[in-house]
């Protein structure tokens, strides 16, 4: 079955029909298309462009393949053209030629962005749903090691200690930038396109506002021809997608490393290793490496839409097609990703002992001396060239800075006394820095709190 084909003398090219099907993938939008068709049926009765009797004959047949679908018991035929094609042949099925009254005021045109913004939104809901999953784990895991000093880095250099919970919850906020962003998404996604018909509107007395409560949408597109052409929601969507896949990839990027045998910062259970096929002692990062990975592909679809998009004239020219494998396999990437992350850190194992050793060497306190002299009067500059010469001093004696003695200290300046071995500790250094965000005990605690505020919301 064709939806058009009347001024043509012959059919099409089986290559050219083969090669233009998007069936095979837009399939999965068979509910999206169904309840817009029943919101459009009902709208046709109610404005009396179709009786009350002909529009409830065709919501009762689109309500029959909807539950024949989801039973299992209606199959697609994937020789259709593409999903609006092949629920109005199902329907000539169920209602015979009434079927054909359902296209009235309608294009697919319109009819697709509207099964788009439909599928979309109800996917975004779901994501951010994920991602806030995902967050609630590393807050639980924030909570569970408050306390726990571990190395931070600058340049994958040892930089200064900081606490583990404060490490998780930069990840949190990270997370927190996502799920803010697609809501600001669906905002945009949650308006109605139907009523656009082909692109500049139908000569029928419809009432597109009634299709659009009916559909929960937040309310109409404002023109005809960007409504039916309007792919920036899907983009907008894709560019979110990124931006969160490049989280998830730094954060099992960490995963990886705090896993080896170098670091052996965290132990992942089993069920979230792989064994090496010839080396029997292996245990392999792969789920993480993989969301690593993973992050590539969604770069691409959103760098290949923008690419379909760029210099399209108004209004729908058929390359607007390609915006749905994007979407899906995006969609088919990003929340596998989620759901492994938030199941693999749920079951992890830190080893706190050895990131507290960690967070000892290398000087890592070295800021706090350069601070310690400058709140004794020194200037920061003159600070930190003295403490940079305690370093080299240190380091051609094979010693650290716990190993001084106060005479050694005084060498440098005078301005060291008795409390120079409190600041030199790991944890004291972490104490030290209570400025708004910082890595103190008492800043991570207002962090949770503000975490969980913002989990409830």
């Amino acid at each position: 079955m064709r939806l058009w084909g009347g001024r043509f003398s012959k059919d099409p090219n089986e290559l050219a029909l083969r090669f233009s099907q998007s069936l095979p993938f837009d399939q999965r939008l068979a509910e999206c298309d169904i309840e817009g068709s029943i919101a459009h049926a009902r709208m046709l009765g109610k404005c009396r462009i179709i009786t009350r009797e002909e529009a409830r004959r065709l919501e009762a047949g689109l309500e029959r393949i909807r539950a024949g679908l989801a039973a299992g018991e209606v199959k697609l035929d994937l020789s259709s053209e593409d999903i609006h094609t092949e629920v109005e042949r199902l329907l000539f099925e169920q209602v015979g030629a009434l079927a054909g009254k359902l296209h009235t005021a309608r294009s697919r045109n319109d009819q697709v962005a509207l099964d788009l913004r439909l599928y979309l939104r109800e996917e975004i809901d779901q994501i951010r749903q994920e991602v806030r999953d995902l967050q609630q784990v590393l807050v639980d895991l924030a909570e569970r090691h408050l306390g726990a000093p571990m190395p931070g880095y600058t340049h994958t250099q040892l930089a200064q200690p900081v606490l583990l919970s404060q490490h998780l919850m930069a990840y949190f906020w990270m997370f927190q930038r996502d799920r803010d962003r697609l809501a600001d998404c669906r905002r945009r996604v949650n308006l109605c396109p139907l009523g656009a018909a082909a692109l500049g509107g139908t000569s029928f007395p419809i009432d597109p506002a009634f299709v659009a409560k009916l559909l929960g949408f937040d309310g109409l597109c404002p023109n005809s021809m960007d409504a039916v052409s309007d792919r920036d929601f899907l983009i907008e969507f894709l560019a979110d997608a990124a931006v969160a896949m490049s989280h998830l990839s730094q954060l099992a990027n960490e995963i990886v490393l705090w896993s080896t045998t170098d670091f052996g910062f965290i132990h992942l259970d089993d069920a979230w290793c792989t064994g090496s096929s010839i080396m029997p002692q292996k245990r392999n990062p792969d789920p993480a490496e993989l969301v690593r990975g993973k992050s590539g592909r969604t770069y691409g679809h959103l760098l290949a839409s923008l690419t379909v998009l760029k210099g399209l004239p108004l209004t729908y020219n058929r390359d607007l097609q390609e915006d749905k494998e994007a979407l899906f396999d995006t969609l088919d990437t990003l929340r596998p990703c989620l759901n492994v992350m938030r199941e693999m850190l749920a079951t992890a194992a830190f080893d706190t002992e050895r990131m507290e050793a960690a967070a000892g060497r290398g000087f890592s306190t070295a800021t706090e001396v350069a601070d310690y002299l400058v709140r004794k009067g020194t200037p920061f500059r003159e600070a930190h060239a003295i403490v940079g010469q305690i370093v080299r001093y240190c380091e051609k004696q094979g010693v650290t800075f716990g190993d001084l003695s106060l005479t050694e200290w005084r060498s440098f300046s005078k301005e060291f006394g008795e409390d120079t071995l409190q600041i030199i500790s790991p944890l004291g250094a972490i104490e030290a820095k209570r400025s708004p965000g910082g890595t103190a005990p008492e800043r991570v605690k207002e962090q949770l709190e503000k975490a969980r505020r913002a989990l409830e919301s």
